[in-house]
């Protein structure tokens, strides 16, 4: 394989001749194999980064410390990454120590090398365009990388949310679709009253519709940035007027509010809204998790549990017990919620982690919270195509159920008394037989009345009292 020669402040080293990354990406290589997860998975991260330095070049051109020549040269090559090409050469592992130097190090060589080719010159000519001293110039890894974090999160955020809203929109379709299938509501897992499989359906897509705003709420404390904080957040090796101009070019190649923090000694160690953001991601995986314990509920049996509704079959379930189906969707969405959840917890350990000016444990904070979302993005979708919207409903085993149940003495509580109706449910539970005929037997009601009482229409929504 052929190879160049680069060095850095260890020493030299051969990088392959046609690597658009250089030593400090091949050093990180070979130290930090620990997730086995490179910054290639997440292109929408990488798109990040090098929106990062494509305005770190504007704003260093405007303030005529960088070429045209050369601010063209590496904006191009920003804007190639940005348009999806060399994310391949990003081959530093997501967990690593030094503070994110590593993934700064490499988006930094990969630009310059990349900006040397469309000038004319050969990977590693470095005097010409220079990782540390133009692509980096004005900037420390401890600004340029959570700026490029934060925007990647943004982006991600974006992608998570649509997908949310897909799934939302198949519980919604069949809320509609079994609007009239009555069916017994329940609390604690013992019977309450009646309600609609189409009312529970329609509950579970508003509850999902909660969680848009909350992503959409905390992914807005991404838009204050750090730029021109440099080492600690003083500025040092950055011009007065940098900051303000980095900013204005981050919003143009975004397209995002992004503001400069107030304090920029105090935003650089803080990530007090990776620890908000993660709290979301953990609510949301935690109703989604709810939800598919209810599936799995209300799917059980099919003959010796509620067996209201099917989920699609998707697999033989057993290898030993012929005919068995399991719940595999519902069950691999809890899988996934847990892991969000035990992610959301290293996010929370990692920003207590922070020491004085810098918190160095970013890198694990964005992996957890990217593999969360990544998680949660397969899982909606998975949930969505193979088991929401493929469900039906058992409709008269749902309404025999209505009927058969004590939870139907509810409905006659404001007419006969709590007292007559404790009664009627002790009897009927007593002698297994049903409340609406113990009722016509004791000639508390009338059956046009009774009947009227236990309408499905009037079960299922507040309805004026009617008088024995």
């Amino acid at each position: 394989m052929k190879t160049r020669t680069e060095h850095d402040l260890l020493g030299y080293k051969e990088v392959p001749a046609e690597a658009y990354y250089g030593i400090q990406t091949l050093r990180a290589v070979e130290n930090f194999d620990i997730c086995g997860v490179k910054l290639s998975a997440y292109p929408k991260y990488i798109k990040a980064l090098a929106m990062v330095k494509w305005a770190a070049a504007k704003a260093n051109n405007d303030l005529g410390l960088l070429s045209d020549e050369l601010t063209a040269a590496i904006t191009e090559a920003c804007q190639e990454i940005i348009d999806g090409k060399l994310i391949e050469e990003f081959p530093v592992d997501m967990i690593q120590g030094g503070a994110g130097t590593s993934t700064n190090m490499n988006a930094n060589e990969v630009i310059a090398n990349r900006a040397l080719e469309i000038m004319g010159f050969e990977k590693g000519d470095y005097e010409k365009c220079h990782p540390n001293n133009h692509v980096n110039l004005s900037q420390s890894t401890n600004d340029a990388y959570p700026t490029g974090i934060k925007i990647g999160l943004i982006l991600k955020n974006e992608a998570l949310v649509a997908n949310l809203k897909e799934l939302i929109a198949s519980f919604r379709a069949k809320g509609e679709e079994f609007k009239d299938v009555l069916k017994m509501g329940r609390t604690q897992l013992q019977d309450a009253v009646p309600m609609t499989l189409g009312q529970e359906f329609e509950a579970w897509a508003v509850n999902l519709e909660e969680e848009i705003l909350r992503l959409n709420e905390n992914a807005k404390l991404f838009l204050e940035v750090n730029m021109g904080a440099t080492a600690i957040g003083t500025g040092i090796n950055s011009e007065p007027e940098y900051s303000e101009k980095c900013i204005k070019h981050l919003r143009d190649i975004t397209e995002m509010e992004i503001v400069l923090a107030g304090n920029l000694i105090e935003a650089t160690p803080d990530t007090g809204s990776y620890v908000m953001y993660s709290s979301a991601i953990k609510r949301l995986a935690i109703k989604l998790s709810k939800i598919c314990n209810d599936l799995r509920l209300l799917s059980s049996g099919p003959r010796c549990g509620f067996n209201e509704i099917n989920l699609p079959k998707m697999q033989p379930g057993s290898s030993i017990m012929p005919g068995k189906v399991n719940p595999v969707i519902p069950e691999v969405v809890n899988q996934i919620a847990y892991k969000v959840i035990g992610n959301d917890l290293t996010v929370t350990f990692a920003a207590e982690a922070g020491q004085l000016e810098l918190n160095v444990m970013e890198p694990v904070m964005v992996r957890a919270m990217l593999e969360s979302m990544e998680m949660l993005e397969s899982g909606m979708s998975t949930l969505k195509e193979r088991c929401i919207d493929g469900i039906t409903a058992n409709v008269e085993h749902c309404k025999e159920m209505v009927l058969n149940s004590i939870g139907i003495v509810t409905a006659v509580n404001p007419t006969l008394g709590y007292e007559a109706s404790s009664r009627i449910a002790k009897r009927a539970l007593a002698e297994n037989r049903s409340v609406y005929d113990l009722i016509l037997e004791e000639g508390l009601l009338s059956k046009e009345k009774l009947d009227e009482i236990l309408a499905p229409e009037r079960m299922i929504k507040p309805q004026k009292f009617i008088k024995a």
